[in-house]
């Protein structure tokens, strides 16, 4: 799948639910949220079937995202069956990291179970190491359980482990050299991510947007000028750099002021409510799961993911006065 800007479309973020045990401020900013109904999120049974036609048109990497996955029963046999896929080369999960420890068998934690059925690399959402501040980012006192379920990871001998930090002005500034200090202490891979108006615009005020740049400053007043590394890549659009000194480095994702960011983008969304979106920042969706359930064959289905990719536009909207139209949490991580 090629669209006509000369995206080819590799990677696919598959949502599996809506729901998640936390409320973050740039998520899903309030309690009161409306969760779907059990008959309007894809059963895994239709999930498998729209990744196995996305794998024979040339996706080889998938993503599984909520809300929070851990929280949808038997995300362990599915992951598996989605690892299993011919032409599938990589699966990835992205969470809060609160639920690893969680047993699924005696002695065997969800993230040794995770790891065990397939999932090459992990994406842990993780803003602070200040308890309060997290519980106030978060809505939820769970630090001690988002820490013990990264050593859980470690534990499980993943491939990749990487840290998400969200960049919030007066919030997490102080947390940034902390941040990279933990991150060095457990050999994981720390990235720092610019706020996006995807569930209120109103998170982009000047109090609270944090861009990359004055970040990078901020950690080289500490560590000295950081080196770039454009040769290393990950499956997403963050560009790299080298502490000085060390065996470590960080990424940063820029998505407001990084005006080439969308240049190498190469996946879709494939959210749990069963909308194909070709962007994150932009408010074109593609009802599948509606010609899925009324008959459509896999040709026809492989027609519709065709059709969305021509869909993809060459940029995302975030700079242009982007309103949501609904929250993070729906769309999927």
């Amino acid at each position: 799948m090629e669209d006509r800007y000369g995206h080819r479309i590799s990677y696919l973020r598959v949502s599996i639910t809506d729901r998640c045990n936390e409320r973050c401020t740039y998520c899903m900013p309030r309690e009161l949220q409306e969760w779907l109904p059990r008959e309007g999120i894809l059963s895994f049974e239709e999930t498998l079937r729209l990744v196995r036609i996305a794998a024979r048109l040339g996706v080889r990497k998938v993503r599984v995202t909520g809300g929070e996955p851990l929280t949808r029963r038997d995300v362990v046999p599915f992951i598996a069956e989605l690892a299993a896929l011919p032409g599938i080369e990589d699966v990835g999960l992205s969470t809060n990291g609160t639920l690893l420890t969680r047993e699924v068998s005696p002695g065997v934690p969800i993230a040794q179970a995770l790891r065990r059925a397939g999932v090459r690399t992990v994406n842990v959402s993780l803003d602070t190491l200040d308890r309060e501040d997290y519980r106030a980012t978060t809505g939820r006192d769970l630090l001690p359980e988002a820490l013990a379920g990264l050593q859980s990871l470690v534990a499980a001998g993943f491939e990749l482990i990487k840290i998400n930090c969200v960049l919030m002005r007066g919030r997490n500034e102080e947390q940034l050299v902390p941040l990279v200090e933990y991150a060095a202490e457990h050999n994981l891979l720390l990235r720092f991510i610019e706020l996006m108006p995807v569930s209120t615009s109103e998170v982009l005020s000047e109090e609270n947007f944090l861009p990359i740049l004055t970040a990078r400053r901020l950690l080289e007043s500490r560590y000295g000028a950081l080196m770039p590394e454009p040769q290393f890549r990950t499956n997403g659009p963050a560009s790299y750099y080298q502490i000085p000194g060390r065996d470590q480095r960080i990424g940063f994702i820029g998505a407001m002021t990084n005006l080439h960011f969308c240049e190498s983008c190469n996946k879709l969304r494939l959210t749990c409510d069963g909308k194909l979106r070709p962007c994150l920042g932009s408010y074109l969706e593609f009802d599948i799961m509606k010609e899925m359930r009324a008959g459509a064959s896999d040709a026809e289905l492989e027609r519709f993911f065709l059709n969305v990719v021509d869909r993809k536009p060459e940029q995302h909207d975030f700079r242009d006065s982007y309103v949501p139209g609904r929250k993070m949490v729906a769309i999927g991580g």
